[in-house]
């Protein structure tokens, strides 16, 4: 099936062609079948992803990196996801949740011994910011730090902390001050999953299997002073951290997953319909299924354009929050439409394992809720874009 590009750069397109060779050798649908079934996050693969350069593409140059090109991103977080989220997702761990952060927000002693190691791929991060109690409303967190001299002890609970069992570090928002106002009370540490105190339990989710959530214990985790991001300059400066930059860009990540999933799944339905067989002749000549695939691409195609507009703006560092929260509204809202269409059409086999379309449906529909679920985006949308309250 021919897919409907976009105009792109020579150098976009040229790593779109290297990420697909990767995906056909490193990831075949079997493979990726075999990580979904048995939960499997698949190391070696990753690993050799990071060979690529590609977890570099948010490492500024003087820190080993490519340079910070979110276009790039986008394109790489796609590709992967049209096969795999177990593959996906630590990516994003790497070039994201930790590249982006530490260089966004990180100190200068944090970003010379971090940023090359998450360049080479050597670092993996997992947020820790909602808890059992704590959704969307972050500046809530229970989980408490307090400083004891030259040390940090923290206590409390994160849930959903995607991939926090192979992680090397939670990212993780505390409450850090009893008095201070509310946003101003908030701090960010790096706390090593291998650090005493640390306990991660696995949950079971219907998707994201390979990179699965987890919930993280947390019983009085003793940390130095270069654990608060940003320094000890960083301490109850954790919200500007967090809603700045890197939360739009979390935003397009998403939205990211979700045209990659789209496409898998229309390109899957796509190919069934021209070689699939009912009353005499091919599905693909009766009008209710062409209408269905036109419907579907050309939503697919408003997604996608959606989605690099805004990374385009985030490149040329302009304000991209309402746009991040229209591409992860709609990206994700249509692909999980994409996906239940495309297993419609593709009838009862489209519930079975041996098709894709069955994951693709169970992974499209968790991405209308992480990294802020739709509703939230709505609220977003209009705060952002000054719609009257009263």
């Amino acid at each position: 099936m021919p897919e409907t590009e976009l105009v792109e750069t020579e150098d976009i397109v040229r790593l779109r062609d290297t990420i697909r060779r990767f995906v056909a050798r490193e990831m075949p649908r079997e493979k990726a079948r075999l990580w979904d079934r048995d939960d499997i996050y698949p190391r070696e693969v990753v690993q050799k992803l990071a060979a690529l350069g590609v977890m570099a593409l948010t490492v500024p140059e003087e820190h080993g990196g490519a340079g910070r090109n979110i276009t790039a991103t986008m394109a790489v977080i796609e590709e992967l996801s049209k096969r795999s989220s177990a593959v996906a997702v630590p990516y994003i761990m790497c070039a994201c949740y930790a590249g982006m952060n530490i260089a966004e927000s990180g100190s200068a002693a944090q970003k010379a011994e971090l940023l090359p190691k998450i360049a080479a791929g050597e670092l993996m991060f997992s947020y820790g910011l909602t808890e059992p109690d704590v959704g969307a409303d972050l500046a809530s967190v229970k989980t408490r730090a307090r400083r004891e001299g030259d040390r940090i002890i923290v206590n409390g609970t994160k849930r959903f902390c995607t991939g926090a069992n192979f992680a090397d570090y939670i990212y993780c928002l505390v409450k850090s001050d009893d008095t201070a106002p509310r946003h101003k009370n908030l701090s960010v540490l790096l706390v090593p999953t291998n650090a005493n105190g640390v306990t991660v339990t696995t949950t079971d989710t219907i998707a994201m299997h390979g990179a699965p959530t987890n919930d993280v214990v947390m019983e009085d985790v003793e940390l130095p002073l270069e654990a608060i991001v940003g320094g000890v300059e960083g301490w109850n400066r954790g919200w500007e951290m967090l809603v700045g930059p890197v939360l739009d860009v979390e935003r397009l990540e998403v939205a990211a997953m979700a045209t990659g999933l789209a496409e898998a799944a229309i390109a899957d339905a796509w190919t069934y319909a021209e070689t699939r067989k009912q009353f005499g002749k091919l599905i693909a000549s009766y009008q209710a299924i062409r209408h269905k695939l036109a419907d579907m691409r050309t939503e697919q195609l408003a997604a996608r354009l959606l989605l690099f507009h805004a990374a385009g703006k985030a490149d040329r560092g302009e304000p991209v929050g309402p746009e991040s929260a229209m591409a992860k509204l709609y990206c994700t809202e249509r692909a999980r439409a994409i996906a239940l269409e495309c297993q419609q059409l593709i009838g009862a086999y489209g519930v079975t394992p041996e098709y894709d379309i069955e994951r693709f449906v169970r992974e499209t529909l968790i991405l209308t809720i992480v990294g802020g679920s739709s509703n939230i985006q709505r609220n977003n949308i209009t705060n952002m874009l000054g719609l009257a309250k009263g």
